[in-house]
């Protein structure tokens, strides 16, 4: 068993060759497509419901996303089709950019324009104003979810809850702010800020926060997410030309391979036969004989136990495993 950088290893692209399926012999629980689309998300359309068109469209057997998108909002969705959804936690945990438009002077039950209003303020804070207040939201801070959010206060979504008319209070949670810069003052009234974050952020009670903070009011005007983890801008495919596109060997030339989320994680080179015992479930020790007649141990590599590593054989993925006590065992098998 080698050990190796995954930046090292050949990749294998979700759709080769003939596209699953053809529009004359579509199988009714839908084809095996593997592989993460990056789907730029139109305002008005909710992620579930984007997520149900790109699942038609390939005919995929199973799909999910690495992130929900509000309808108000715009941007990156990545969607996973088949054993791609086995990888979907790596993009949640992903680092985030966004851009967003923050209205200040009207704050709304929802934090955002879609809400009733609640509260108005004439104070309009300055421009010196907006930038030396960004500084104290940079880093790990505390951040209060909007009532209006899908967590779930005593097994009910706290939206649901919201909308009937209860009081939901929710609590506060640690989370990380990596950069936050004003990017332009279209109007007094508005701030256009660029975000940077990781998990569990909340653009819309970041707005609502910062408007607290200037002395006035504010909710998200507008709200575009331009990247999550490897997923950008430059690669992502509208939900209207994917709709133009169909069911095509164009749409499927789209798709990118399972392992585009796991550029991060070691990678460990098995054998055939290595690779054929994870996919049965079974751990491998870590001083089994590679190919090449070498010998990895998790001395050398500076690995600690829990670390998840991927499978590779003939640069095709094979399980996400996880080391323990010298052995590695599988977490997650691909089954491509």
């Amino acid at each position: 068993m080698l050990f190796r950088s995954f930046k090292g290893l050949p990749t294998v692209m979700a759709a080769k060759g003939p596209f699953p399926g053809s529009n004359k012999s579509l199988k009714r629980n839908g084809d095996a497509v593997n592989g993460w689309l990056t789907l730029d998300k139109p305002v008005g359309v909710s992620s579930a419901k984007a997520l149900a068109e790109a699942r038609r469209i390939f005919n995929a057997r199973h799909a999910g996303h690495g992130g929900t998108l509000d309808p108000l909002a715009s941007g990156i969705l990545p969607v996973a089709f088949g054993e791609a959804t086995k990888t979907i936690s790596f993009a949640m945990a992903g680092t985030k950019t966004y851009r967003v438009i923050v209205r200040f002077g009207v704050a709304t039950a929802t934090d955002d324009g879609e809400g009733e209003i609640v509260a108005r303020s004439d104070a309009r804070p300055d421009t010196a104003a907006v930038k030396a207040a960004l500084a104290h939201f940079i880093g790990r801070i505390e951040q209060m979810p909007p009532a209006y959010s899908a967590l779930k206060v005593g097994g009910q979504r706290a939206y649901r809850l919201a909308r009937q008319g209860a009081d939901v209070s929710l609590a506060t949670r640690t989370v990380e702010i990596k950069g936050l810069i004003l990017v332009d003052r279209p109007e007094p009234d508005c701030a256009e800020l660029e975000v940077v974050c990781g998990k569990g952020v909340y653009i819309r009670s970041l707005a609502r926060d910062l408007a607290q903070y200037l002395g006035t009011v504010g909710h998200v005007a507008a709200l575009r997410r331009t990247r999550v983890g490897p997923f950008q801008e430059n690669q992502a495919i509208s939900l209207a030309k994917l709709k133009e596109l169909g069911h095509s060997p164009a749409a499927f030339e789209r798709l990118l391979p399972i392992e585009t989320v796991l550029d991060d994680i070691p990678a460990l080179a098995v054998t055939e036969g290595e690779a054929e015992r994870l996919r049965h479930g079974q751990a491998l020790a870590a001083l089994d004989t590679g190919t090449n007649g070498s010998r990895w141990h998790p001395k050398e590599s500076n690995l600690q136990d829990g670390t998840i590593l991927l499978t590779m054989t003939n640069g095709k993925p094979v399980a996400l495993v996880r080391l323990e006590r010298g052995s590695v065992r599988p977490v997650r098998v691909l089954n491509l």
